[in-house]
């Protein structure tokens, strides 16, 4: 039996998998089968006022086995530059989850910028935790090895949204 529609929604939440190798961004025609990242939402927005805006299909480029859109072509030379830094820490799971040995999918629209990192989370409720005790996010950075080992590469055939 495959993936249910949900399971498959999920994994559009996924900006980045360890089986997909952080390497030059390219056009997203170059990685057809990349799977939309952060749910459209421009990831260089986060760092600027105003905060996450969703992203046009215009300024998209693949990285990392998914399609990232931004609002703008800067933004998205920005990302091009270095992808590393703009990227959700974590794969983009939740701290509290990865904490708990979990892999927890987020909100694009629930995160923070710690030490310069962005972190996405379920619920506002999990953020407050991470804002609560800042400590947490280097504790979970710290077991995440250990749980992106346990990720299974994407399958290359995947939608890159549901309609």
């Amino acid at each position: 039996m495959g993936p249910t529609r949900r399971e498959l929604w999920l994994l559009t939440l996924l900006p980045l998998g360890p089986a997909c190798a952080p390497g030059v961004a390219g056009s997203p025609a170059e990685d057809p089968a990349a799977i939309l990242a952060l749910r459209g939402y421009d990831a260089v927005s986060y760092f600027l006022p105003g905060g996450p805006r969703a992203g046009d299909a215009r300024f998209e480029l693949s990285w990392g086995g998914r399609a990232w859109r931004f609002a703008s072509a800067g933004n998205r030379a920005a990302f091009a530059a270095g992808p590393e830094a703009y990227a959700p820490r974590l794969d983009g799971h939740d701290p509290v989850g990865v904490l708990d040995g979990r892999l927890v999918d987020t909100d694009p629209l629930v995160f923070a910028l710690l030490g310069g990192r962005l972190y996405l989370f379920r619920d506002a409720e999990r953020r407050a935790r991470l804002i609560a005790d800042p400590g947490l996010a280097d504790r979970a950075e710290a077991r995440w090895p250990d749980l992106a080992r346990l990720i299974e590469p994407l399958p290359r055939s995947l939608p890159r949204s549901l309609p």
